[in-house]
């Protein structure tokens, strides 16, 4: 008889507790939007989008929903994208491959920043430094030095910043946070969090343009600070395949489930990394591993793992799982949902072992210590559910959050210093993997150790 079927049988009684499976799912309500109202002259916040690739073409739309936005002027190094901005934006808005003939124009209040990665440091203090507002893509950084020059402009000009992990935003994740502070999963112990993908597009192989040529792409602009090379589509549009543009898997989605991780626990960042991986499947010329995997410490009390397989076999999935001494919490997609087991209140007997009078004494001597008590109420046994609702978007409300600090002048949500706290930690999973030894950070200073 095992201690499941000695708990069956009625031999031990677990105190006041009642097995009674349930599932209870809660729809969660949305943000709800002001009261209609006329937007004054001088409450109009006037945009430029600088990069407008994919992500930085989603922030823009996301942004001219706002009332009261509008987009004036885009920056970008090829063609194809100029000319596609004036069809999404119109035809008066202002084009350019320069993004400082925006950055001088005095009636432009804010601009997002939709670049490669490695020119995230540079656009962020050149407009802050111009008096600028700033939507920054994540990862904000693309080299740890980026981050301290970019915290000490934001700080030195009080300009208004907001990072682009916009789950942070997320009424999904804000209501774990909730969940996790009540103690709804006892004391965190563990996350899993992962980001896998099975496709060309999800692994950076994007679409190059026909036109592609020295023409139609400033490559010498978009190169900027990288190494001098002669013209490359490939790296031009599919940059994120390259370190000396992007920052890999890490800094395109770990980014992503840091910024969730540090909102949920309320925590600044991991203290160690240990990372391994490879190229598994995507032998195209890029030089960053397409399998991630990293194990981080938090001085918390709590371990990290973290993935990325662009192999994955199947859909495109991400999420967490945070695992407690009470039970878990799942967080994935539009829902948030903590499955409970009750702990045990003693630790059960193993008697069969030996002869039928040790048997016997055996059990007087555990129930003396563990004497028998009849349960006196139910305690429910199963999953609570909470989904947020059709058509939720909390890249509207990260960006959304964005512009009303502009207005109001108070904190966004996720200021340079979380962005790169989640930065730094994801980057220390690049150092991990490529020195084949752990990494240190000092998520409270900020620095890498």
């Amino acid at each position: 008889m095992d201690r499941r079927d000695f708990l069956k049988n009625g031999s031990i009684a677990t105190v006041g507790t009642y097995f009674a499976g349930s599932t209870q799912t809660h729809l969660m309500a949305a943000p709800q939007p002001e009261p209609a109202k006329p937007i004054a002259a001088n409450d109009h916040i006037q945009i430029a989008l600088i990069g407008a690739g994919g992500q930085g073409q989603d922030d823009t739309k996301q942004a001219a929903q706002v009332p009261g936005a509008k987009i004036v002027a885009v920056a970008d190094c090829y063609n194809g994208c100029l000319d596609h901005a004036k069809e999404l934006w119109g035809n008066d808005i202002q084009t350019t491959r320069d993004y400082n003939e925006i950055l001088a124009r005095k009636d432009i209040d804010a601009v997002i920043i939709g670049t490669p990665d490695h020119w995230h440091m540079q656009a962020s203090v050149d407009a802050m430094n111009a008096g600028k507002d700033v939507y920054c893509e994540k990862p904000m950084i693309h080299l740890y030095s980026d981050g301290p020059r970019i915290i000490d402009t934001w700080r030195k000009t009080g300009r208004i910043m907001q990072v682009g992990s916009q789950r942070v935003s997320s009424i999904i994740y804000l209501k774990a946070k909730e969940l996790l502070a009540s103690g709804a999963i006892g004391t965190l112990n563990m996350v899993s969090a992962w980001w896998d993908r099975n496709s060309a597009q999800g692994a950076f192989d994007y679409t190059v343009p026909y036109d592609a040529s020295p023409e139609t792409c400033d490559w010498p602009r978009w190169l900027g600070t990288a190494p001098k090379i002669p013209f490359n589509p490939e790296h031009f549009f599919q940059w994120r395949k390259w370190k000396a543009y992007g920052s890999g898997v890490a800094g395109d989605l770990f980014v992503h489930l840091f910024s969730g991780t540090h909102l949920i626990t309320q925590t600044h960042g991991p203290t160690r990394a240990m990372s391994t991986g490879g190229l598994r499947f995507w032998k195209d010329g890029r030089d960053i591993p397409d399998v991630l995997v990293s194990l981080y410490d938090y001085a918390q009390g709590f371990n990290l793992v973290i993935r990325t397989n662009f192999v994955d076999g199947g859909a495109e999935s991400s999420g967490f799982v945070f695992t407690g001494s009470e039970g878990s919490m799942t967080v994935s997609g539009d829902s948030v949902s903590i499955s409970r087991v009750p702990r045990e209140t003693e630790p059960g007997v193993r008697y069969e072992l030996y002869s039928a009078p040790i048997q016997k004494r055996m059990l007087e001597i555990y129930h003396e210590k563990y004497p028998i008590a009849h349960p006196t109420g139910p305690v429910l046994v199963g999953e609570e559910k909470y989904v947020a609702p059709d058509n939720y978007s909390d890249h509207y409300h990260h960006i959304k959050n964005w512009i009303d600090s502009i207005r109001s002048r108070e904190a966004v949500v996720e200021d340079p210093v979380f962005g790169f706290r989640a930065a730094g930690a994801a980057l220390l999973s690049n150092m991990s993997y490529d020195s084949g030894k752990p990494a240190h950070w000092d998520p409270e200073e900020m620095r890498v150790l």
